[in-house]
């Protein structure tokens, strides 16, 4: 096993050069705590470009540090895995996908809300396709590392942890909805938000349908607010669910990711410098869904409303994967059934159709829904 001593601040590999991925490294060469950092992709040019305009951003901020780039390509999982070797991080945030979800938002917006009723339990091969490979080159490498999953952490973490090759937590989905429902729960009692401790329990289609609509299934989350000495807050979730449409209305989408991004930075940081600080994860250890977490440099502890077992928790999260178009997740193979319903969209719209997948069945799956979608986005350009 290729280890060493953590030291600080740790070394912290971000694979991936989008959106995402380039707002967290902002953030990340912003902080004493997470400077160390190698930016790895499969364009080295590219790497270049974007790491030297996040270092050249920190030093107008009085901050001078030196960003590494490493050429990456996760397909090829031995030379992934010898990277991984040479490189030995302490952290791995994964930030690729086949295709990000928010590429559908492309689309006219009649076409794409339409295909949004998809949910995004369908487009799972986009991002399963990419974590099933980089864990097998971590599992390969023999480094001991902590990888944190930004692509679809509610289903591909339980579909990876059949085969013990689960990310160790995910980030954002969850933890999106929490500042708003912070904010809204601390007026609803006259506090302030620094008074105020939210924990929820929801998937990731309740943290992308609630915002939109102001409103959601009972089944599919529970909110539980209290004061910093844990008294409870007397204030139904319905009125506040409703206040995510009015006072705490937010920009979504692209300009949406600023809030994935923070998410992100909390869940690296609270690891980087061993917080425990309590944040909102999806899939800490493979566990389908989100919850409430403290996280450190040796993992994490699930810290539940009181009152709420382990097995409650993920039969919230379940009813929430369900609604988001996956039916079952097989936790001996990681097999797939996705519900008919969602995939009945996809049917109809890109003509593309899976009732079930096997693990091993997804790069396929990935290419088949790439093709089919470039086809439709084509004729609504």
């Amino acid at each position: 096993m290729n280890t060493r001593p953590i030291v600080d601040p740790p070394l912290i590999l971000v694979i991936g050069n989008g959106d995402l991925a380039t707002r967290l490294l902002d953030m990340l060469v912003a902080d004493v705590r997470t400077r160390r950092v190698v930016l790895a992709g499969r364009n080295r040019a590219a790497l270049e470009l974007r790491a030297n305009l996040s270092r050249f951003a920190a030093k107008n901020l009085g901050i001078t540090t030196s960003i590494k780039v490493a050429e990456i390509d996760l397909e090829n999982v031995d030379r992934t895995a010898e990277t991984l070797a040479e490189l030995c991080p302490d952290i791995v945030f994964m930030g690729a996908s086949k295709q990000s979800w928010r590429v559908i938002t492309e689309l006219p917006k009649e076409v794409f809300t339409k295909l949004d009723e998809a949910q995004l339990g369908p487009w799972l091969p986009m991002h399963l396709t990419l974590n099933h490979l980089l864990m097998q080159a971590v599992r390969s490498s023999g480094i001991t590392t902590k990888v944190v999953n930004a692509a679809y952490p509610d289903a591909v973490g339980p579909v990876l942890n059949a085969v013990g090759l689960a990310p160790d937590i995910g980030i954002g989905n969850v933890a999106n909805i929490v500042p708003a429902l912070t904010y809204s729960a601390a007026a609803a009692a006259g506090l302030a938000p620094q008074e105020v401790v939210v924990r929820v329990i929801g998937h990731h289609w309740f943290s992308h349908y609630a915002p939109r609509f102001g409103e959601a299934s009972e089944d599919t989350f529970h909110l539980d607010a209290t004061t910093l000495d844990g008294r409870l807050i007397d204030a139904r979730s319905e009125e506040i669910l409703e206040s995510l449409t009015g006072p705490f209305r937010r920009l979504g989408g692209v300009a949406g990711q600023l809030l994935t991004a923070a998410s992100a930075k909390l869940v690296v940081t609270a690891i980087a410098a061993d917080t425990h600080d309590l944040v909102h994860a999806p899939a800490p250890g493979g566990l389908p869904g989100g919850y409430p977490v403290r996280v450190g440099r040796d993992g994490h502890v699930l810290d539940l409303p009181d009152g709420m077992t382990l097995d409650q928790a993920q039969k919230i999260n379940q009813n929430g994967q369900l609604a988001d178009g996956i039916e079952y997740i097989d936790p001996t193979d990681g097999a797939v059934t996705f519900a008919e319903n969602q995939m009945a969209v996809m049917a109809d719209m890109l003509g593309y159709s899976r009732r079930t997948m096997q693990l091993e069945e997804s790069a396929d799956c990935a290419a088949e829904l790439a093709a089919k979608y470039a086809e439709f986005a084509a004729r609504h350009r």
